[in-house]
């Protein structure tokens, strides 16, 4: 076999390569989506509430790779045109804030786009001026921020559980949007997202988790708690949504009951709230290896290796 010969064999081989490598990549969209459905039938028959049929996968699987290959040039336009982008997602328990969140930044650059999800604020901050926490996760030029929750607890757990008084709820209600206002001022896209479901959906999502033992640890003391507030969150939220939507920064609703055409209606809509285009890329060439004679390659000492039991 000539040298050209072999080096169209080599080529020919790292093609197939690069494409069992993409097919990989998408398995791990369908081995996530093929846990969620597990779960699903796992206790469907007992606890499942009449609704709408999901949506077939093959039809899912394509729009969410379409999607998520723009949401990669949104990214690249991002950098290039150095915006600001702050996602807020909130919803009761169980909306599938996360499950969103999660197919948004899965293609993305971890530099670019990042999740911010704070814990229960220490007592420091408790005495801080209330949005003070939030302020240094803000993107700079050229980053996205997902809020998975935020300064909106307030108007939610915060106020519902008693963790806030009323007087503190409404200097929240006063100030938010002046808060926002000013971030929107200084640059910031700023796009609200509220995951709504029924009461129904809830309580068979809660059920899910109790029955299956990979995802009992979403479950927490105050998720319990949220079944018995039901009617209280819902208050909350009407009020929240009617007294923070502003036009200019909106709040956007979506329709959750059914997983997958929420998390596609959201991507779909936030690719309509920033107009980008094709950001300039330079041709990308791979320098050839350098060899040096004298470099020798050592062994790997044979206890530092994991053991191959697959």
């Amino acid at each position: 076999m000539s040298n050209t010969d072999k080096k169209a064999e080599s080529e020919a081989a790292q093609i197939e390569r690069i494409k069992a490598e993409i097919t990989d990549s998408f398995d791990e969209e369908l081995e996530m989506q093929l846990e969620e459905e597990r779960l699903d039938e796992l206790v469907a028959e007992e606890f499942s509430p009449a609704g709408t049929p999901t949506l077939e996968r093959q039809t899912y699987f394509r729009e969410l790779f379409r999607l998520q290959h723009e949401l990669v040039r949104l990214q690249d336009w991002v950098v290039y045109k150095k915006l600001k982008i702050v996602l807020i997602f909130e919803g009761r328990d169980s909306a599938g804030k996360g499950g969103a969140i999660k197919r948004v930044i899965q293609r993305l650059n971890p530099r670019v786009a990042r999740v911010v999800a704070l814990p229960a604020p220490t007592e420091r901050e408790r005495h801080q001026w209330y949005f003070q926490r939030y302020v240094p996760h803000l993107p700079t030029a050229g980053e996205i921020v997902l809020f998975d929750r935020s300064w909106y607890n307030r108007a939610g757990v915060e106020r519902v559980m008693g963790f806030a008084s009323a007087e503190e709820v409404e200097e929240f209600f006063r100030s938010v949007p002046d808060f926002e206002q000013m971030l929107v001022r200084s640059g910031i896209i700023l796009i609200k997202y509220w995951f709504s479901i029924t009461d129904a959906e809830q309580e068979f999502r809660f059920k899910m988790r109790i029955h299956d033992p990979l995802k009992q640890w979403k479950l927490s003391p105050m998720d319990m708690e949220s079944r018995v507030h039901w009617e209280d969150y819902t208050k909350a939220k009407e009020e929240m949504l009617s007294r923070t939507h502003t036009p200019f920064a909106p709040w956007w609703v979506v329709q959750a009951v059914d997983k997958k055409r929420a998390r596609l209606n959201m991507i779909s809509h936030l690719l309509d709230q920033v107009p980008y285009g094709d950001s300039p890329k330079g041709e990308v060439i791979l320098p050839p290896r350098v060899h040096h004679p004298d470099y020798v390659r050592h062994p790997v000492p044979a206890e530092l290796y994991v053991p191959e039991k697959y």
